[in-house]
């Protein structure tokens, strides 16, 4: 089943666990949030709104604040030796959808995900600095999250049939088996440095830099 939300002044096609970044919500990381503006349902059947679908509600989680990229807005008066630059960056929420609701439900906005417990490191650091593995910057970061990978013990228990699904799934391009990510877990679980240099710093120094 998928539905169509609004939100911002922007449509969004979503299913049940896409990851969507919408405009800014004022809401916190592990918040629950409702998209009530649902302009058609698909699935079996599909069901168009006039102009919503009555009784229909979409619930999600936010996973992080972000920004988007700077846009430059520059302006010029010819020959009046004025000019002005500005930047800007759009304030935006990464949010991850969980349920679709079809019968009048109410999403209860007020439960928030549970935190997800910490194991210790080297370095006093912890299984979820998933930076540490070689590979995974900030875009790769942000998509295991959403998909609820969030620490080293759960890479390092991946199967074949785990990377090929992730690899699907989140579009990695066969850096899982490339990068050796489930190898490189294991060694950080087991008390070995970062393979990157840059890592081993930010083991050494104790902070996430």
């Amino acid at each position: 089943m998928f539905a169509v939300i609004k939100t911002g002044g922007k449509q969004y096609k979503v299913s049940r666990n896409d990851v969507i970044t919408v405009e800014k919500l004022h809401a916190e990381a592990g918040d629950t949030v409702a998209f009530e503006t649902v302009l058609m349902l698909g699935g079996d059947t599909t069901i168009v709104g006039t102009p919503t679908v009555k009784g229909a509600t979409v619930a999600g989680s936010v996973v992080d604040q972000a920004r988007g990229p700077k846009v430059i807005s520059f302006f010029k008066r010819r020959r009046q030796n004025s000019k002005r630059k500005k930047g800007h960056r759009q304030d935006l929420t990464i949010v991850r959808i969980t349920d679709i609701f079809t019968n009048g439900e109410k999403v209860d906005v007020s439960v928030k995900a549970a935190p997800v417990a910490a194991m210790a490191a080297p370095g006093g650091l912890d299984d979820s600095n998933l930076s540490l593995i070689a590979g995974i910057g900030p875009t790769i970061e942000k998509k295991l999250r959403a998909a609820g990978i969030t620490g080293w013990s759960q890479i390092a228990a991946w199967t074949e049939a785990d990377v090929e699904k992730w690899n699907g799934d989140l579009k990695l391009g066969g850096r899982v088996t490339r990068e050796e990510w489930v190898e490189q877990a294991k060694e950080l679980l087991a008390g070995k440095p970062p393979r990157a240099k840059a890592d081993q710093a930010e083991l050494a120094s104790g902070k996430d830099l």
